[in-house]
């Protein structure tokens, strides 16, 4: 199984302000990896700094062996990359169908319609919905919405920032299903940022754990959801006051 999709020492700012720092990946064909980290680790910046949404100042991004580092979102997009980005951002005026069909705004050829029906085979409750617009839809069905657009640009990868953010119990667990199906079923190679760690470990092939802007850990899914860190940290199994007084010195442990 070959290296889809390569970060090599990748440094990024806002402003000032370096995000991540020196960060290196790699999501192989048909995997799905997973980013965990909390709030401000820098998961998100790195999907922007993949789909040309933010350029990085060092390092590389490739694609099947090209250069796309500072490359427009646009053309990145062209090469195979579709970002689903937190917050859904589906637009609110336009139908459901005509959402979708965004989704395939660089496409050219004649499988779009074939690409709409695969969509609402997978999300039903948007074929329902297909006339209303998105505005309308609960954040479930947006988030539906996002994905399918995604998928409509027939993607060799796919980046999802927080998919199960905001979500039930229950639509978590439809969202997670649907993504490894999509995984299985279309061969989608998938790279994943979650907060919901139990959600992504148990989907996902392989997993990074990023810290202030870094990876400060790697391994199979099935050895993180094992690792001691990863237990105390991101799957609550030790109270919050133990959490708090040992956490500094887990960080050693981690390179």
């Amino acid at each position: 199984m070959t290296a889809l999709l390569e970060l090599r020492n990748v440094e990024t700012y806002y402003g000032p302000i370096m995000a991540i720092r020196g960060v290196s990946l790699e999501v192989r064909e048909k995997q799905i990896v997973t980013l965990l980290g909390a709030n401000g680790a820098g998961k998100t910046t790195v999907l922007k700094t993949i789909s040309g949404a933010m350029d990085p100042q060092k390092g590389t991004v490739t694609l099947a062996g090209e250069d796309i580092q500072r490359r427009d979102p646009d053309v990145v997009a062209r090469l195979g990359v579709a970002h689903v980005p937190e917050g859904r951002e589906v637009f609110p005026f336009l139908s459901v169908d005509e959402n979708l069909r965004v989704g395939a705004f660089s496409r050219r050829d004649d499988a779009i319609d074939y690409e709409l029906e695969l969509v609402y085979q997978y999300f039903p409750v948007l074929r329902e919905q297909r006339k209303l617009p998105a505005g309308f839809l609960s954040g479930g069905q947006q988030q539906m919405l996002a994905i399918g657009r995604a998928l409509m640009l027939r993607p060799s990868i796919m980046l999802l920032d927080e998919p199960s953010l905001g979500l039930s119990p229950r639509l978590v667990a439809e969202i997670a299903e649907i993504i490894k199906r999509l995984n299985e079923e279309q061969k989608v190679t998938i790279l994943l940022v979650e907060q919901n760690a139990k959600m992504a470990l148990d989907i996902s092939d392989y997993g990074y754990v990023m810290e202030t802007g870094r990876v400060v850990m790697e391994d199979t899914a099935e050895r993180l959801k094992n690792a001691t860190d990863i237990q105390e940290f991101y799957l609550g199994m030790k109270d919050e006051g133990v959490r708090g007084r040992r956490r500094w010195k887990q960080r050693k442990t981690w390179r």
